[in-house]
């Protein structure tokens, strides 16, 4: 490392400068050097080098490291290398950090080099009971898989894999244009390797050269307890695969719950209506209520209302994201019988005559006296 500049000199700056001076000490000496600016020789060269100092001194962790052990730090390898761990191909990385400060600079394009998979979107329709309990299911999908005959290379063989002769491997390339501004210097994809930095001889024949094959497969997924309509599931790796051995994207799957005839859920909790008769509501009675796993003894107090809910603790939903179980609420709905025969009829007509008696004015008789008290 004996040939590389201290990072402190190469900004211009102390040992103790504080985060601010070397931002200042960086935008004057990257305006000065950028090579779309100034065309000398080692301009391009010298702005790689303030942008690699900078990258190191403007982050406390990088600077602490180098501070103490300098170019030798055994942990993070400066040596020559841009902290921000892709190669300079010119000032590749740093073009954005420019763009930042000045609102200029090369333009930068991705290379599909390395480049992770993409990711699947699914849906799934499930009924209630797989929600809110849990499931296994088998989904299939159609993706792009790392060829086996060239391990995702997409050469005959290793032999016939070469470095790109134009881009050296960077898989960028830069043009210049003429603007009213003056020679403009763009970074773009290698248009003979197609960002990949490398050219084949002979492709695979399998895959033809793409490194990849079209596959349908079934995946078994696990649904968690709890799943509900809108919530979607990441499963790692199930989408397509990357290039040139780069990970393999995710897929998701996004459900919708079918509707249960009897059950409601509201968040993690449920509700279900209990009927009840007038006898049953007057008198007080005990259901047998079903909950999501199994039948609860209620007692239903005498005089309920209609509309009364009644709480069961932990009888609803999990939490598919690990938290507190749901409750279940049991909504009591008081019955007028549509039919009546004759006796019946009488029946409650005695009561209705006895009911009046004990109580001397009904709760609609109330209502009355308070609105006439207002005329």
């Amino acid at each position: 490392m004996a040939n590389k500049r201290d990072y402190y000199d190469v900004l211009g700056v102390s040992k103790t400068a504080t985060d601010e001076e070397i931002k200042r000490a960086y935008r004057k000496l990257a305006r000065q050097y950028h090579p779309d600016i100034n065309k000398a020789p080692d301009a391009e060269k010298k702005f790689a080098e303030i942008n690699e100092a900078y990258g190191v001194l403007s982050d406390k962790e990088k600077r602490a490291k180098y501070d103490q052990y300098g170019f030798e730090d055994p942990t993070q390898g400066f040596g020559g290398g841009n902290p921000f761990g892709e190669g300079f191909g010119g000032f590749g990385g740093f073009e954005d950090i420019f763009s930042q400060f000045f609102g200029g600079g090369s333009s930068r394009q991705s290379s599909r080099r390395n480049q992770r998979g993409q990711d699947l979107e699914k849906e799934m329709t499930i009924t209630f009971d797989e929600a809110v309990h849990g499931c296994k299911k088998i989904i299939r999908v159609s993706v792009d898989e790392a060829c086996t005959s060239c391990g995702g290379t997409g050469a005959y063989s290793r032999n016939d894999i070469h470095t790109c002769s134009q881009c050296n491997g960077s898989g960028y390339v830069f043009v210049q244009q003429r603007t009213i501004l003056g020679v403009a210097r763009t970074q773009t994809v290698c248009p003979k390797c197609n960002g990949s930095g490398q050219q084949i001889d002979r492709v695979c024949p399998n895959c033809q050269g793409k490194g990849k094959v079209r596959k349908t497969k079934d995946i078994e997924i696990t649904i968690p307890a709890g799943i509900d309509t809108g919530m979607t599931l990441r499963v790692e790796g199930k989408g397509m695969a990357g290039d040139n051995g780069a990970p393999s994207g995710d897929l998701y799957i996004r459900f919708t719950v079918e509707k249960h005839k009897y059950f409601r859920r509201d968040g993690n909790d449920i509700e279900i209506d209990a009927p009840i008769s007038f006898a049953e509501a007057a008198l007080g009675t005990e259901l047998s209520v079903p909950t999501i796993d199994e039948d609860v003894k209620v007692k239903i107090p005498a005089g309920i209302q209609s509309g009364t809910k009644l709480r069961l603790r932990g009888r609803g939903v999990k939490d598919p994201k690990g938290g507190s179980r749901g409750d279940q609420y049991v909504i009591i709905k008081v019955e007028t019988p549509s039919y009546l025969t004759n006796e019946q009829k009488d029946l409650l007509k005695k009561f209705d005559s006895s009911y009046k008696e004990s109580n001397k004015k009904s709760t609609w008789d109330k209502i009355k006296d308070f609105f006439q008290g207002k005329r």
